[in-house]
């Protein structure tokens, strides 16, 4: 969608001047930016200039906050402009340098993604929210730095809560549901994946079941040894859990028949622990956490650089069209002794070209995690309740050159993008980003029913 430089003018009542070639316009009696909307007039460019005008006192009631780049969607007789894009989280503090505290840098990105393309993001709390006056104390990323400003209800609402507490937290779920449900706004990507769940609804999906390793929860002890008898080594994980926490690798070793156990414990230590028994092995490791949480999944043999395992993590995104792509590959190499490929458990990213000098071989393994992924991203899209906009899958090819889905999360880590030549991607995720909200804001307003709330 064609967007438009937004620049304030002192004459005129309630008017808004807009280019010569959008004659369609001629009905406009109404303006409207977020949930606030006045009665308007609407004029035209006698010359070419592809910017809207609007007057002072028109930029003033809709509260709009500053001067930016406006999409312009037209639906029974009102023009909406924005579109105003909130993104909800929490974890404030009192510093208006750090208003996010650690993740401010990574808002301060999203906020300052690509202006041309549109739209009014900002961040905010539930204690930001006036629910007498329909408005929100947003936090913006402008030039001069981040900024307060009042603006009303947003059109759409970006979930970007930190973990699973805040998820759960009452207040937090009140606020969300309050906003869905009595003002109708839509909210995307809307929580965090449950491993058993996801793995559930894909197992019944005959397009990528084929991509999912054999897992269980709550495993029995014989379950788990004739997972090992069948796989050699299995992977012990938290349903809910996220960054490689509180994940074991257990390895048979026939020669010995003993049990060795990959992880890090309580001081983010690595560990490799050997056990005469499983059964000694899941008491000692669970003796002060539950077991019942966790799912067991197939080991799979990876391929290999220097003797290290190597996953992949891919994000997609939906575009301006609501449609899904690739927006970056990276390879992660594990760390020494490490259980997973996390970085912060050592591991290393490298794009694929690095990995593949070869570009021929380059070229098949992108294409080949790039079908799998989009056919997840799909599968996911359908089963999922609520509008998802992006997903960052954890996905290994194994020595016979099959792809294996790990995990797929709703809010993907950022790290991968500290490599010097992901930045592109970087910024096409924040660039997706808000295309897709303002994609979602004219599904809204001109097909409400299509929109799952």
């Amino acid at each position: 969608m064609t967007s438009f430089p937004l620049k304030v003018i002192e004459d005129g009542e309630n008017l808004l001047i807009v280019p010569k070639n959008m004659k369609h316009l001629a009905n406009v009696s109404n303006v409207s930016f977020g949930t606030a909307s006045c009665p308007c007039k609407v004029k035209f460019h006698e010359d070419f200039r592809q910017v809207v005008l609007i007057s002072q006192d028109l930029y003033n009631s809709l509260r709009i906050p500053h001067n930016g780049h406006t999409a312009l969607i037209y639906n029974d007789n009102t023009l909406f402009l924005g579109p105003l894009i909130g993104i909800f989280t929490a974890g404030f503090t009192d510093s208006i340098l750090r208003p996010i505290g650690e993740r401010s840098i990574f808002f301060s990105k999203l906020l300052s993604g690509e202006k041309a393309a549109g739209g009014f993001p900002f961040v905010f709390g539930a204690h930001q929210i006036d629910w007498d006056q329909g408005t929100i104390e947003g936090l913006f990323y402008l030039k001069e730095g981040w900024k307060k400003i009042v603006v009303p209800f947003p059109n759409v609402i970006y979930d970007r809560l930190p973990n699973r507490k805040a998820e759960n937290h009452q207040a937090l779920r009140t606020v969300k549901n309050k906003l869905i449900s009595e003002y109708l706004i839509p909210w995307f990507n809307p929580g965090f994946f449950n491993k058993w769940e996801i793995h559930q609804l894909l197992l019944k999906d005959k397009t990528v079941a084929t991509y999912l390793p054999e897992t269980h929860v709550n495993p029995s002890f014989s379950l788990i040894e004739t997972m090992l008898s069948k796989y050699q080594h299995v992977y012990l994980k938290p349903s809910n859990g996220s960054l490689g926490l509180g994940v074991y690798q257990i390895i048979y070793s026939r020669e010995e028949e003993a049990y060795y156990c990959r992880f890090k414990d309580d001081d983010e230590q690595k560990k490799l622990q050997k056990f005469t028994s499983l059964e000694a092995m899941i008491n000692h490791l669970f003796k002060n956490k539950p077991f019942k949480s966790y799912i067991v999944q197939q080991g799979i043999s990876l391929i290999r650089t220097e003797h290290k395992a190597i996953d992949f993590r891919v994000h997609t995104n939906k575009n301006s069209d609501g449609l899904w792509q690739v927006s970056v590959i990276a390879g992660k190499i594990a760390g020494r002794g490490s259980v997973t490929t996390h970085i912060n458990s050592g591991g290393v990213v490298k794009t694929v070209d690095e990995l593949f000098p070869n570009k021929k071989e380059s070229k098949e393994v992108t294409k080949k995690l790039e079908m799998v992924a989009l056919a997840l991203s799909k599968a996911i899209d359908s089963k999922i309740k609520g509008p998802i906009g992006e997903i960052g899958f954890d996905l290994g090819i194994d020595k016979n050159g099959e792809v294996w889905l790990f995990e797929a999360n709703s809010k993907p880590g950022r790290s991968i993008f500290t490599h010097p030549r992901l930045r592109e991607n970087d910024l096409l995720t924040r660039r997706l980003f808000l295309q897709y909200a303002i994609h979602l804001t004219e599904k809204t307003i001109k097909t409400p029913e299509e929109i799952h709330l």
